[in-house]
Parts: structure tokens; sequence; C-alpha cells
């Protein structure tokens, strides 16, 4: 008996089986292993939860632009692509990664399955050449503070909609290391290294949504998949409504003088001159 992957459940209807393979999302006989599997239902997850925004973006702009920001192989973009713009038929779709093994692979790829409206940009994410005005900016498991640059660039670029699902964090940890005279009940919170990687780890989360607050989108932080499928797992979703929240920027500020910590984010944003805690009439 011969298996048809197009019946697994885990398979997105209509996706290129070939496709699937060449991503080792699918096995070369066409199976799902426990490891693809794993990695499929993530990405389709993802995929799931940014089509509001996709459906958004194609319904107010004849071509959206979509960014997927430290794409690695480019397999979310390969199914962004896949089940959203080219069923569509128009909107472009850029990927942003800085190692040109990978952008040569996933171009020579996307050319070989018709995939014309998706663009590989290689190089850093502050450096990547793309359109003025984005309407999605994403990035799946963009290592440390290559996540704060994709969204650096989202408000920057005054994207609708951005959705981030941070990788490891340990920036924000170096720093309430580095800095001693706390309060006590603080200092209890960071005293062993494992409670300050976790604690930083949170406070660069809060931080982002803060950021992102404050520049006027309405931030969504939830789960991505059930933990049993992944540790990085904290998915945070921004549309943007306002010109900015002053309330955001004033919880931001008192955030920062507490903790005295001054994350990737906020610095980034203060050199482009969007100072995030500052005051806006």
């Amino acid at each position: 008996m011969i298996f048809d992957p197009r019946s697994d459940p885990d398979v997105p209807p209509g996706m290129s089986i070939e496709l699937l393979q060449e991503l080792h999302l699918l096995t070369r006989d066409g199976h799902l292993n426990a490891d693809a599997r794993r990695k499929l239902k993530q990405i389709r997850h993802l995929v799931g939860l940014l089509r509001p925004a996709l459906d958004d973006a194609l319904a107010r702009h004849v071509e959206p632009a979509i960014v997927d920001c430290g794409a690695g192989k480019s397999a979310l973009g390969a199914l962004l692509y896949e089940l959203v713009l080219k069923p569509a038929g128009r909107g472009a779709l850029y990927a942003v990664e800085s190692r040109p093994e990978l952008v040569a692979g996933a171009a020579t790829r996307a050319t070989r399955h018709g995939q014309d409206r998706f663009r590989f940009v290689a190089g850093l994410i502050a450096d990547a050449d793309l359109p003025d005005r984005l309407q999605v900016v994403t990035a799946l498991h963009a290592c440390d503070t290559a996540t704060d640059d994709a969204l650096a660039l989202a408000i920057a670029r005054g994207a609708d909609h951005v959705a981030v699902v941070p990788c490891c964090q340990a920036e924000v940890a170096r720093q309430l290391a580095a800095t001693s005279d706390r309060d006590r009940a603080d200092e209890a919170l960071i005293r062993h290294a494992l409670h300050r990687r976790e604690l930083g780890s949170h406070l660069t989360n809060v931080v982002r949504g803060l950021c992102l607050a404050a520049h006027g989108y309405k931030v969504t932080v939830t789960e991505l998949v059930g933990w049993e499928h992944s540790a990085k797992n904290e998915l945070v979703l921004g549309a943007r409504v306002h010109r900015f929240h002053a309330e955001s920027r004033a919880t931001l500020a008192r955030l920062l003088e507490r903790w005295r910590v001054e994350p990737a984010l906020v610095r980034l944003l203060r050199a482009r001159g969007l100072d995030p805690c500052a005051p806006v009439s």
C-alpha cells in the first residue's frame, strides 16, 4: 500500500509535497517523522494566526509587502507564499537572512516552484533593501536581538501588523548582572543565574510589547503551540491602531528605570529618533 501524505491532517491541503520534502518537513518517502511534524505544526499554526493580518493587508493594499526577518531556510515564507499569496495572486514576500548560502538555496527553490513574488534579501535586517512601506513583518525564532531588529523595522516603516516568536534572549540578563545596589526584594529575583536569565527573558518581551504599544500598536501575547512542542513558544502580535500611546510610554520609562536596563529594541528605536519613552503631546 502506497502512503499518500495528503491524507495526513498535518499536511496543508493543496501544498506541494515536493516543496515540503525540500524543506525537510516531509521525509524523502513522503512521511512525517516526529521532528518534522513538530516543525510543520508550529509553522502552520503561525500561518493561521497571521491569516487575519494577511487578509487585512490584501484587502487594503493592491500589492502588500510582507517581510520575514531572520528567515533561515525560509520554511515559514514558503508556506506563507503557497497558502496565502499564491492563491491571492498578488503581494510580495521578502525573506531577509544574513547567511548568503541559505539565501541562495531558498531563492533557487522558490524559482523551481514558480514562486515569482518571493524575493530574497541577503544581509542584516537593519540594512535590508525593502519597500518604504510594509504591511506585515514577522520573525519566527530570530535569535537574541534579531527579533528586536525585526520589531524596529516594523515600527520605523509603519507596518500595519507585526508578529514575532522570540528565540534565545540573553542581553537583558547580562545587563541585570552588571548592575548592583538594588532593592533587596528585586535583588532576590536575580541572585541566581537561572532566575536572572528567566527574568531577563520575561523583561525583554514585556519591553518589546510596551515599545509596540508606545508606537500605537494593539498588542496581544499568547502561546504559539503547546509547550510540549517548543520551549520558545511566546508569540507577540501587534496591530497598528494609533500613532502612539502615552500611558505605555510612561509605563515603559518606569520599568526601565526600576530595573536599570536598556534593551536592544529601546536603543534601536532611540537611534532612529523613535524613543518609545518620550512623551508625546
